[in-house]
């Protein structure tokens, strides 16, 4: 089970450089755009923050600040990669699917387009130039 999600998943030094920008634009945006900010205004967002799956806004916040910042932040410098982009690409189609389910498209199209990035991130893995490479060296 370890190789499935330590497993870097691609080979060559473009298909590495691409998925380096992957991840930095889509783990990095999601981080300094969206997460950040939710962070440092927790306080004031907890009581009112959208509760799709019932379990309390605070909770909701708290579950969508960890995906936005720590898991955007392992995403960027491709540590546990498949674990974090399972936890972004989730709370983005939680957000396309649940909390905007009614709203037209342009409205989710940005937590979709996230939610893509994040499930081929978390298909083909981090690349070469990731710490998750550290851990697992591709067999030649």
């Amino acid at each position: 089970m370890t190789g499935l999600f330590f497993n870097t998943g691609i080979r060559g030094i473009f298909a590495g450089l691409g998925m380096l920008a992957l991840r930095l634009s889509a783990g990095g945006l999601m981080l300094w755009l969206h997460g950040w900010s939710k962070w440092q205004e927790y306080d004031d967002k907890a009581s009112g923050f959208p509760d799709p799956l019932n379990i309390g806004s605070e909770l909701s916040l708290s579950f969508t600040v960890t995906a936005e910042v720590l898991c955007a932040g392992l995403i960027c410098v491709g540590l546990f990669t498949r674990w974090a982009s399972l936890g972004a690409a989730f709370t983005m189609a939680i957000a396309a699917f649940v909390v905007h389910a009614d709203d037209p498209l342009s409205t989710k199209e940005l937590a979709l387009v996230y939610c893509a990035a994040y499930t081929a991130i978390l298909c083909v893995g981090p690349g070469m130039f990731s710490l998750d490479r550290l851990f697992h060296r591709p067999e030649i």
